[in-house]
């Protein structure tokens, strides 16, 4: 099987999309953050001393969707035209869902970035709540759904 980040001396390269045909692509990710209570209700109700926790993990969530490119070497430069952030309170976990949507029409697909927002949103909650919960824990970070290109449809 010939690796398509490789060249023919075995290189790493960055796949040539160029004769690829531009569609519109869409792809949407999740993950979790679990913490104890007292780390859920404080974000809840906005009592962490960084801020309001969820609304600076949104941000962070659009930035890293943008910034996937810088971060993940063999990832293309795209040009979004749409990011999406959802946080779903969990009380019974304790915890949050987060969950990116990443959209553009271009020659390839955005999972990469879905994943890299949904990462990096997960990242922000845990980095402003460690001082009341060290133990957190991030788990299942995946992609949710994917269409357009030419691997079609992909759902969970």
């Amino acid at each position: 099987m010939k690796l398509t980040h490789l060249d023919e001396k075995d290189r790493p390269k960055m796949v040539d999309v160029t004769d690829k045909e531009a569609t519109t692509r869409v792809a949407v990710a999740s993950g979790v953050i679990k913490m104890s209570q007292k780390a859920y209700d404080m974000i809840v109700s906005n009592q962490t001393k960084k801020g309001p926790v969820l609304q600076t993990a949104v941000i962070a969530a659009i930035q890293g969707t943008k910034q996937t490119s810088t971060l993940i070497p063999m990832c293309h430069p795209l040009m979004l035209t749409s990011v999406k952030v959802d946080i779903e309170e969990i009380p019974s976990l304790p915890g949050f869902k987060l969950e990116v949507m990443a959209k553009l029409t271009g020659k390839t697909g955005v999972e990469m970035e879905a994943l890299t927002g949904t990462s990096i949103g997960l990242l922000t909650i845990y980095d402003m709540a460690k001082a009341i919960d060290k133990s957190m824990v991030i788990s299942n970070v995946q992609l949710e759904s994917k269409s357009g290109g030419k691997s079609g449809e992909f759902r969970r």
